[in-house]
């Protein structure tokens, strides 16, 4: 009968310990196709919309540079390319102006505006190329330029304190401009894109096309792209970068039949049927910039800003500045100097 009260006391802790019997959770379904109107409407589709909004607020950098002899019409093309006075333009020839000794680098920075989109475009002009007589190895002060913007926003994103959003003056798009001879590319036209192709998005273009027939510029561009292909020089967009059948399809028929783009700029426009557009004025006629049975300046056009510019820029930051970023980490031992660095190293040695 003793025993009775050390029983229940056992009892008591007993249950004290024993959790009660809770509900079994529920086990979650294998994910199926879920049928929108058995939920109503979960909002998904609103994430592109929002993507939108945040881009639209800051903005786009697209930072072009066009690389040719003097008088090829660059400058005209590219105020062409955007509908503005975005590259400098020499009203005539002036006496004092002289040719530059060595190649020169001049960035000019615009912001346009269309339908509420703002993009801060920066034209690189590289006066001085191929003038001289001895044009030896003046396609370097360009690469030591695009390598410098590389170093530029590596230094930048390897300090400890970041900017949120880091300024980007790397080159995304080069555009070469070839001389319409209609005969072959000149050792300085290999030379180059030979070296820079590695660095920087090429975007081989005949200029002035109008000075050929039509038979002459299919004959020319034919030629070009077989003395590319011969050279192994790879222009944008590379095979390699493709990334999925759809490209590879859009892409090859930009490869084998636009490049190299053969194109006439003008900023004058002219009444052609009632209409204003923008063109040449010959003897025999207006050469229509964007008339695509005159010159392949729409292609050009449509292929830099309409479809591929987003491209260009990731080709740029994924595949050129990644490459640049790998070799210089590595040459380096991890990090660029720094002065961080440097105040740690004289922290250590204290």
């Amino acid at each position: 009968p003793h025993a009775g009260p050390v029983e229940s006391k056992n009892k008591a802790a007993m249950s004290e310990l024993v959790p009660e019997p809770r509900q079994k959770p529920v086990v979650p379904m294998k994910p199926m196709g879920i049928n929108a109107s058995l939920l109503g409407y979960i909002g998904i589709d609103t994430i592109i919309e929002q993507m939108r909004k945040k881009t639209m607020k800051t903005g786009f950098d697209f930072n072009i540079m066009v690389v040719g002899q003097s008088g090829l019409g660059k400058s005209t093309l590219v105020n062409t390319l955007f509908k503005s006075q975005v590259s400098r333009k020499t009203s005539g020839w002036n006496r004092e102006e002289k040719i530059p000794k060595t190649v020169e680098i001049k960035a000019i920075g615009h912001v346009i505006e269309e339908g509420g989109v703002k993009m801060k475009l920066t034209v690189i002009d590289t006066p001085g190329f191929g003038d001289q007589i001895n044009n030896e190895n003046c396609w370097e002060p360009i690469e030591k330029y695009i390598n410098e913007q590389y170093e530029k926003f590596l230094k930048e994103e390897v300090n400890i304190a970041r900017k949120k959003r880091i300024p980007d003056t790397r080159v995304h798009c080069c555009l070469y401009f070839i001389s319409p001879t209609g005969h072959s590319l000149r050792p300085l036209d290999l030379e180059f894109m030979k070296h820079l192709s590695k660095v920087v998005n090429i975007i081989p273009v005949i200029a002035k096309a109008d000075t050929m027939t039509l038979e002459e510029k299919t004959e020319f561009k034919q030629r070009v792209r077989k003395e590319l292909e011969v050279n192994g020089i790879e222009f944008y967009p590379q095979k390699e970068f493709d990334e999925d059948l759809e490209d590879k399809t859009e892409n090859d028929k930009i490869r084998q039949e636009s490049m190299p783009f053969a194109v006439v700029g003008s900023d004058k426009e002219y009444q052609v049927n009632g209409k204003r557009v923008l063109g040449r004025k010959t003897p025999w006629g207006i050469i229509e910039v964007e008339n695509l049975n005159h010159c392949e300046f729409a292609l050009l056009r449509d292929f830099v800003i309409r479809t591929h510019l987003q491209d260009l820029k990731e080709v740029t930051h994924n595949i050129h500045y990644e490459t640049y970023r790998a070799k210089r980490l590595n040459g380096s031992g991890g990090l660029p100097p720094m002065t961080v660095e440097t105040e740690e190293n004289h922290e250590s040695n204290l």
